[in-house]
């Protein structure tokens, strides 16, 4: 079983990198040719090592140790062929000895480095996993709403971070959250899991938008009391989560949001692009020497074909190179055409071309579409096509 694995493990490289063998096999086989045909004062010989220096590029260990002894044989050959009278001198076995030995360090480290690639593999399995359990892809269709989402975490390695965006369907409509954890790492996450899983049950339990923000500040606070040191309580009134919460009526065309210290959303109406700048600002969740002292609904009219964008800071806050921040309502008026998906893609790859290919800063993104309703014959010449036995429409 360990055999066949083993020859499993170097046709694998084999069969994939076949190309890129020819070169490491090719520099053994000129410096091979070139230093039996130089003059006795020169000694190529020493350069055998590149061969199997490179092969771990594009190979495995096992094929690594191949290309090693190989360039080990054409260092014997050359000694054989060069020094006839004196099979081998102290020089070639010296060089033999050392070829052979700095191959199995190159063997070793690139062992050690495909076993590092196995466990990063296994830690990227478990990050989108925990990924799909706290941050779940959102519905792309949710009543007459088109929904698209984009995520993207300032460590490409982890997946995911502080941001964080759910939805839920409700008896009038759909409720949508989007937030941002202070912090990074697994603090962030800890608590950006505590504000999504308490938002799913006051979703669908709380009549009124501004119960949804109560049992989210409640959460919120209860989770960074049980969970900061005492001696670090200081640190408590530090830790808080920028959040705008939505209520978006599916048979009227208006839309109420709670903003809580969020970036406002963008509202793509006809070619236009406002932002949804809340009429009384509100301390972000988790403030505790900022009191509450009430929470402000805000309507706007969301109609058919209207988009409405949620964001995080880690978009509007990329710097370019210059140092320039990424101007999203500018860049957004281009694409108010576009549907919730292409919108996103639009902003994802002028985002990157905009920072230079690596954001500092994690980044999420919610497109929201209302698709206009059809009129009662519309619906009926629909239902028809769909029915149609010929499949002709």
């Amino acid at each position: 079983m360990g055999f066949r694995r083993r020859l499993t493990d170097l046709w694998q490289p084999w069969h994939s990198g076949q190309a890129l063998l020819a070169i490491p096999l090719g520099l053994i086989a000129a410096i091979t040719v070139v230093d039996i045909l130089a003059p006795g004062d020169i000694h190529l010989g020493p350069l055998l090592i590149v061969a199997p220096a490179i092969t771990p590029w594009f190979a495995g260990p096992w094929l690594t140790g191949l290309v090693g002894a190989l360039a080990v044989a054409a260092q014997a050959i050359i000694a054989v062929l060069r020094d006839q009278d004196e099979l081998f001198s102290t020089n070639h076995q010296v060089q033999i000895a050392a070829l052979a030995l700095l191959s199995l360090v190159i063997v070793v480290f690139s062992r050690q480095r495909e076993r590092r690639n196995r466990q990063l593999d296994r830690v990227r399995s478990v990050s989108e996993a925990t990924q799909r359990v706290v941050i779940p892809p959102l519905p792309h269709r949710m009543g007459p709403l088109r929904i698209a989402s984009a995520y993207r975490a300032a460590d490409d390695e982890a997946m995911i971070g502080g941001d964080l965006y759910a939805a839920a369907r409700t008896r009038r409509g759909a409720r949508l959250l989007i937030g941002d954890v202070r912090g990074k790492g697994m603090t962030a996450i800890s608590d950006a899991s505590v504000i999504m899983g308490s938002f799913r049950e006051a979703a669908h339990r709380s009549a009124t938008l501004a119960e949804v923000v109560v049992a989210l500040e409640a959460s919120i606070r209860r989770h960074l009391t049980e969970h900061a040191p005492h001696s670090e309580a200081d640190e408590l009134y530090e830790q808080f989560v920028t959040a705008l919460v939505l209520d978006i009526h599916d048979e009227e065309p208006v839309a109420q949001m709670i903003n809580c210290g969020h970036p406002p959303p963008l509202l793509l109406h006809k070619h236009r692009v406002t932002g949804l700048h809340p009429s009384q600002a509100e301390p972000p969740l988790g403030m505790y020497d900022l009191p509450r002292t009430g929470l402000t609904l805000d309507p706007f009219p969301f109609g058919d074909d209207d988009t409405l964008l949620l964001y995080t800071d880690g978009i509007i806050e990329a710097r370019s190179p210059d140092g320039a921040f990424y101007p999203l309502a500018e860049r957004v008026a281009q694409w108010t055409d576009s549907g919730p998906e292409a919108l996103l893609h639009h902003i994802r790859a002028d985002l990157i071309a905009h920072v230079g290919g690596q954001l500092n800063d994690d980044a999420a993104a919610v497109a929201i579409q209302r698709s206009p309703k059809l009129a009662p014959g519309q619906q009926l010449r629909k239902m028809v096509r769909v029915s149609s036995p010929d499949g002709s429409g």
